[in-house]
């Protein structure tokens, strides 16, 4: 039995979504973008394993004004400087904004498009392959972070929940990122630089300054939802009092919630509609 068309013989949208899916995810894991990936995500690792290496050997663990970082505490710092700060934003700019271009690029956007298929669904498939590719890669290293720094006993038992927290969260980051940029990447010809200056322009210059703006960024939502306690008498906690504005997490998550379906729909009407020149 050959595969299940609608009326008008194209493919479901939810199944031409999947078939999408399965194609786009082996091409990312084995792309060149994968050794960005591995390169961003090891960096934490990297980091945790020389602190441990450094304990062991009797040195001083890390400090903040003579106060020693515990664990858990500097396990929430990577957490959030590295992971959800910075390497989140990048892999949502160079995997959202290629999940079209690339195809403009390779020339491949025309076929895509005449299969029986909806644009929109080509969208979608590459964004669910995207969000299992930079997940399956991520949160593995965070777990790997965590295990390092936290000594083992009763921090573990007693910070776990967290964790399993943090992945969330980092997760929920991936997918609102990457569906932003998915949408510029739809809209816009030239979008890199578009997301880059969002991502390490606007962002980190909005959340500096009180006001309404910071509203209108992604990273205001994520802070509220991090749930690590940053060590206090420090130049950490100084850093978080600039940040003490938050909404509260349920607003968080319906507002990630609400802009990230948001958009991907968008991206997906935008691919619907939009015609795609190809430079000779």
């Amino acid at each position: 039995m050959g595969p299940r068309t609608g009326l008008d013989g194209r493919t479901p949208f939810w199944t031409a979504a999947v078939r999408v899916f399965d194609l786009s995810l082996g091409e990312m894991l084995w792309s060149r973008r994968t050794i960005l990936l591995l390169l961003l995500v090891g960096a934490p690792v990297v980091l945790a394993i020389a602190i441990r290496l450094l304990q062991a050997f009797g040195l001083p663990g890390m400090q903040v004004q003579g106060v020693r970082v515990a664990g858990p505490d500097l396990f929430g710092v990577i957490i959030w400087v590295l992971f959800i700060r910075f390497v989140v934003p990048v892999l949502g700019v160079f995997y959202g904004t290629a999940l079209i271009a690339d195809e403009v690029d390779d020339r491949t956007i025309t076929y895509l498009f005449t299969r029986p298929i909806p644009r929109g669904a080509v969208l979608v498939g590459k964004y669910l392959a995207y969000l299992a590719c930079t997940a399956l890669i991520t949160l593995p290293a965070v777990a790997v972070v965590y295990f390092v720094i936290v000594p083992p006993g009763g921090s573990i038992a007693a910070t776990f929940p967290k964790l399993v927290v943090d992945l969330g969260l980092i997760a929920a980051g991936l997918a609102v990122y990457g569906s932003l940029f998915a949408f510029i990447g739809a809209w816009l010809n030239r979008p890199l630089i578009v997301g880059l200056v969002f991502a390490f322009g606007w962002e980190p210059i909005v959340m500096a300054v009180p006001g309404y703006l910071r509203h209108l960024t992604i990273a205001y939502y994520l802070q509220a939802l991090v749930p690590q306690a940053m060590p206090q008498d420090s130049t950490v906690s100084l850093l978080q009092s600039l940040f003490r504005d938050l909404p509260t997490p349920a607003t968080s998550l319906v507002s990630l919630a609400v802009i990230g379906v948001g958009f991907l729909i968008l991206a997906a009407r935008v691919v619907s509609s939009r015609e795609y020149v190809l430079e000779p």
